[in-house]
């Protein structure tokens, strides 16, 4: 059952089910062929099929979380050997934003291992935001749960997307994380769009859930009035030291359902087909890209995770004949 959230004006609270988790399921649960065919369908009549958005992220503080993500290899509670580290001087980070555009991204995503930001952390942030968006390059960032007014300081620092991930279904959530509440999660994505941002969020899928429970996920945020303009689709990458450590992996073509659903379900939004490619090989991706994804990350690492080399991903593009370009309307981070 979709959990509801108040969003003070002018957002709207969530809207009724226009996905109930049955319907949801029922695409799930389609033949692969005729699943993939309907998804083409919906990308077809929303953008030009062969268009491909390039973000690179960068993480501007890494590791000694205090949040228990059994995923993440930054919570300092786990053994995981990242160590942890201050925020990046702002030369730093701009060195990365300009090779990141010199190598096809137009946007640029900054992550920090914070389960809120405090004041003084907000000051740095800010600056970050203002000399990445002075480059020409959309900017987008991912600092944890947000009060209203960090939000609005981010807005008026001129940040483009705000990426705060649900990561599950309601239901699955307490087997994953215990540190926060979903509705935390939902708190400040209100928050980010009382802001007048624009909002990346998605999910993991690979953490032991039934395919009911990915279903849950995709409704959870189909439902969300309006949808994100980007929806990262992250296939767990799991790490030695973290709780989800040795769980059996999830089928292939189970993610690739994932990516299917969530475009026939989100049809205006960014799909990212995000963490965990590195594992998943190009003809999965080309699976991937034709049941809708259109949006990746470009680089070598998410934060602390291994992602295909650049040169990499300019092959596996050429040879699938896509083209990648500046976007106008969507996009978004893991």
């Amino acid at each position: 059952m979709l959990q509801t959230v108040s969003f003070q004006a002018p957002v709207k609270a969530i809207q009724a089910e226009t996905w109930p988790v049955d319907e949801v399921l029922a695409l799930f649960d389609l033949p692969f062929n005729d699943l993939m065919f309907k998804a083409q369908q919906v990308h077809r009549a929303n953008f030009d099929a062969g268009d491909v958005e390039l973000a690179t992220l960068l993480s501007i503080k890494t590791g000694g979380c205090e949040e228990d993500c059994g995923y993440c290899p930054q919570a300092a509670r786990y053994d995981t050997g990242v160590e942890a580290k201050k925020i990046l001087g702002i030369e730093e980070v701009l060195d990365a934003a300009r090779a990141a555009k010199d190598n096809g991204a137009t946007r640029f995503c900054m992550g920090a291992a914070w389960r809120s930001p405090k004041d003084r952390d907000m000051d740095k942030v800010e600056e970050m935001v203002r000399e990445v968006k002075a480059l020409g390059l959309e900017t987008c960032a991912t600092l944890g749960m947000l009060k209203e007014e960090q939000a609005e300081r981010l807005k008026e620092a001129g940040l483009d997307y705000y990426n705060h991930n649900l990561d599950t279904a309601p239901e699955f959530y307490s087997n994953v994380i215990s540190t926060r509440e979903y509705q935390d999660r939902l708190d400040t994505l209100g928050h980010v769009r009382n802001a007048g941002l624009k909002v990346c969020c998605g999910g993991i899928v690979g953490m032991g859930e039934s395919r009911r429970q990915r279903a849950g996920l995709i409704a959870q945020l189909a439902n969300l009035n309006p949808y994100p303009e980007s929806v990262p689709v992250n296939h767990l990458v799991q790490v030695e030291g973290t709780p989800l450590h040795g769980l059996d992996p999830l089928d292939p073509l189970e993610f690739v359902r994932t990516i299917a659903v969530a475009r026939i379900t989100m049809p205006k939004a960014r799909v990212r087909l995000s963490a965990g490619r590195r594992q998943m090989g190009e003809a999965v991706q080309a699976m991937c890209f034709l049941a809708g994804a259109n949006s990746i990350f470009y680089g070598d690492k998410l934060l602390t995770t291994g992602n295909p080399d650049a040169e990499d991903d300019r092959v596996l593009l050429a040879k699938l004949g896509l083209k990648t370009r500046g976007v106008t309307e969507a996009g978004g981070c893991k």
